[in-house]
């Protein structure tokens, strides 16, 4: 293959020609252009004084897709309902310093004692899906629900990833939440309840399990547009619908396509392909296995030495499965790699910051959810605890 001792023309040429390679461009877990190094090289040296200052008053809770920087200092990690539910089983801690996105923490906080305050490291640390669905326009979804005569036998579910106030929302009408791992259940649940579900704010999650698990057809998913009048749908295509998909998506698991899934199998005939069921439905039906984080990361400590694995999830996640699993080809399903922009806004000159505001007796950046909506979403979260 010719290499790239040739002037940048005639590399672009071979390039266009399919004739050369570009290292930048071949499947891997590295990011061209790394994000720089803090600033302060004192920083790993400040934040560990300033967790062991504290002790047993803080403990850090770290998601899966957090950079390693922070990662380090976790006191546990997982994805966002696993560190919730963590951080409700140290009542102990004073402080619980959530390493994660907006709505992780709110969570948190809704699971947690009185006595116990939550914070998250940097406020514009969001989440672009749970952003798509609002308390005004699920308000107003309910309404043509209510019009066209379906809403009293339809059960809202939420995915995990949506912000207190849709928790909030799906409690007081009879609903529960999900996390990827028990949507089937969860869905299954609801149609033991009422005849259709509203699924928000992830319509890949809901289609896919739809699809995969619950053996509906295509024709069953009516996508409602919170951006249309009635959604974009006719009130005979609502009441034929058997869930009704909330038109929001995750940022970075949509970025997978079915031809990133065909061009790695031609580039690797025995790779396994393994993708988040946040991907669009094409990929996650051409995909050898689907599931949540947590199924990836397990799924990889029982692959086979030696076999070779393309991920279609967060890229610091499948670095560090990477890096962890050395005896394994692991690789980013997509050539172009991609960070969770919002994740990684907690980074580590906010982390120490946050501890080291704790140490000097302020409290930053909590996070409190109303206690009216608390207790609704705590009712949609205890529905989903008791699922069998």
């Amino acid at each position: 293959m010719t290499g790239f001792n040739e002037p940048a023309s005639t590399q672009t040429a071979l390039l266009l020609l399919g004739r050369g390679t570009d290292a930048g461009s071949e499947r891997g877990v590295d990011c061209p252009g790394e994000l720089p190094a803090p600033s302060d090289p004192d920083l790993v040296a400040r934040a560990t004084a300033a967790k062991e200052a504290l002790g047993g008053n803080v403990f850090v809770l770290g998601h899966h897709y957090q950079r390693d920087e922070v990662i380090q200092f976790a006191d546990v990690t997982g994805d966002s309902f696993k560190l919730a539910q963590q951080a409700a089983a140290r009542p102990d801690a004073e402080y619980i310093l959530f390493c994660g996105v907006h709505f992780m923490a709110e969570s948190a906080d809704i699971l947690t004692g009185e006595h116990q305050q939550v914070i998250l490291p940097d406020l514009a640390a969001g989440c672009s899906m749970a952003d798509m669905a609002t308390a005004s326009q699920v308000e107003q979804c309910w309404e043509d629900l209510q019009r066209v005569g379906i809403a009293d036998v339809t059960v809202p579910v939420t995915y995990m990833n949506s912000t207190a106030a849709i928790k909030g929302f799906v409690g007081r009408e009879g609903g529960l939440v999900c996390t990827s791992s028990n949507a089937e259940r969860a869905l299954r649940w609801a149609y033991d309840h009422g005849e259709k579900v509203l699924f928000l704010p992830d319509q890949h999650l809901g289609r896919n399990t739809m699809v995969r698990e619950l053996g509906y057809s295509l024709d069953d998913c009516a996508l409602y547009n919170p951006h249309k009048p009635n959604g974009g749908l006719t009130d005979e295509e609502l009441r034929n619908a058997k869930i009704i998909l909330w038109k929001g998506h995750c940022s970075v698991h949509g970025r997978f396509t079915l031809e990133c899934v065909e061009e790695m199998r031609r580039l690797d005939p025995e790779v396994n392909i393994m993708v988040h069921p946040e991907c669009k439905h094409e990929v996650v039906a051409a995909a050898d296995y689907v599931g949540s984080t947590e199924y990836i990361i397990k799924r990889l400590e029982e692959a086979e030495p030696g076999s070779s694995w393309a991920v279609g999830t967060e890229l610091n996640l499948v670095r560090r499965l990477a890096n962890r699993f050395p005896d394994k080809k692991i690789s980013f399903l997509d050539k172009t790699v991609c960070y969770c922009s919002t994740m990684n806004r907690i980074d580590l000159p906010h982390l120490v910051w946050a501890l080291e505001e704790l140490v000097a007796g302020r409290v930053p950046n909590t996070i409190t959810v109303d206690p009216a909506t608390a207790a609704y979403a705590r009712e949609a979260l205890d529905r989903m605890l008791a699922l069998p």
